[in-house]
């Protein structure tokens, strides 16, 4: 196992841990910018250090087709190839099996895919994910898991489950660098307690480096959301890493924090800039609007980001979805602020203040008071007080309390 995982400090469900990993020593909670070819879109890998990102995400799926693990494995591995020296992780693939189904043929043997390139068809097997994923080389890989959207009911639910678990054996099996990387197991079952349940415990029988929870993120109401990360992040081991996958939603971090998870990643933060949206304390500031035309504040005048100190807002209106700058300026500034909200997550929990952290984030976010219900509901499970500066509204949650 290449891997340890040292929780610092708690506060009930949560917990602030230091992830030692082959090429980095990240702190938890952390969040993961997702780089699907082996760059995020517009920034530097310098960049990335000096904003503070611990881990990237490579896309399988992606990097096999072009430039291909091959190549990659030839020029040294992932690390190398897109010259960053801290952690990265590999999805399996798995989740194209949702993004690409209409090009996707599932079987007991794996997943054929059409290929976007060329349009033949590739088969995906649990052994071959694998495969693609050692020569790629990442500090954590996961396993191949049979991917279906939590808005989908009926057995096809219970059948994912199952093969996902008999998968899970499969990619034991085939993984040659278990003292290199660390292959993750990622916990299916839709929003069926019982199948969730079922599949956590068959996972953590394997006795994994870390686990992951999927199969969220996927259109299922906020309330049925946090109850599958509170069932699972209660089960599983207090010793292991968790990592909700897809999950970029600052409030929605915040939320899965106070259940007892580690670990996110989502394209939010990045997509959301190239279409001139920035992240701030109340949610998010539109740049393309109007009223940003003539506004010569920061972005976020409380932000310590080189955007927020160099550039105002009427700047960056000007070049909001017309130019290459503004889309990269706003993908600075959108993971600075996420990574800024994992130290303050992390400090908090530390110095045993993520109560306040977490009513002040409220308040800022939902300043009349709004708070929607499932927030509410998932604070009293996580032990957290929001009483004193919150009135729960009993309403459909706003953008800001959507999961990405």
């Amino acid at each position: 196992m290449a891997l340890r995982f040292e929780i610092l400090g708690r506060f009930n469900r949560a917990r602030a841990a230091r992830l030692t990993l082959p090429h980095f020593v990240c702190e938890t909670p952390l969040f993961m910018p997702v780089g699907t070819q082996g760059t995020i879109k517009g920034l530097t890998t310098n960049q990335l250090e000096d904003i503070g990102c611990q881990i990237i995400l490579g896309n399988t799926y992606h990097l096999a087709l072009r430039p291909t693990s091959e190549l990659i494995d030839e020029l040294g591995g992932l690390h190398k190839f897109m010259n960053w020296p801290r952690a990265l992780l590999t999805d399996s693939g798995g989740f194209q099996m949702v993004s690409l189904l209409h090009l996707a043929d599932i079987t007991e043997e794996g997943v054929t895919f059409q290929s976007p390139v060329d349009g033949k068809p590739m088969l995906l097997t649990p052994e071959e994910s694998i495969q693609i994923q050692n020569r790629i080389g990442a500090d954590i890989i996961m396993a191949l898991d049979d991917v279906v959207k939590t808005t989908i009911t009926g057995p096809r639910i219970e059948e994912a489950m199952y093969r996902t678990l008999r998968w899970i054996d499969r990619c034991i099996a085939a993984h040659k660098r278990p003292k290199e990387q660390n292959l993750f197991g990622i916990v299916q079952g839709g929003l069926d307690p019982v199948l969730r349940d079922i599949c956590v415990q068959g996972l953590v029988e394997r006795n994994l480096p870390g686990y992951a929870i999927g199969g969220l993120a996927g259109g299922e109401d906020k309330d049925s959301f946090w109850r599958v990360v509170a069932q699972c992040t209660a089960s599983l081991p207090e010793s292991k890493p968790r990592y909700v996958m897809g999950v970029g939603y600052p409030l929605d971090i915040v939320v899965c924090s106070a259940l007892g998870a580690d670990m996110y990643d989502c394209v939010y933060p990045t997509r959301t800039a190239r279409f001139g949206t920035a992240l701030v304390p109340e949610g998010v500031l539109r740049l393309k609007h109007q009223s940003m035309a003539d506004d010569t504040r920061p972005i976020d005048s409380t932000c310590e980001c080189m955007v927020c100190k160099n550039y105002t807002r009427a700047y960056l209106h000007c070049l909001v979805t017309k130019d290459a700058m503004g889309s990269q300026l706003l993908s600075y500034h959108n993971l600075y602020y996420m990574m800024q909200l994992s130290r303050n997550l992390h400090s908090s929990i530390i110095e045993g203040t993520f109560p306040k952290f977490v009513c002040d984030f409220l308040t800022k976010m939902f300043p009349e008071g709004n708070v929607p219900e499932w927030v509410c509901n998932a604070m009293e499970v996580a032990g957290i007080d929001i009483s004193s500066c919150c009135t729960p509204l009993n309403t459909k949650p706003n953008i800001h309390a959507s999961s990405g």
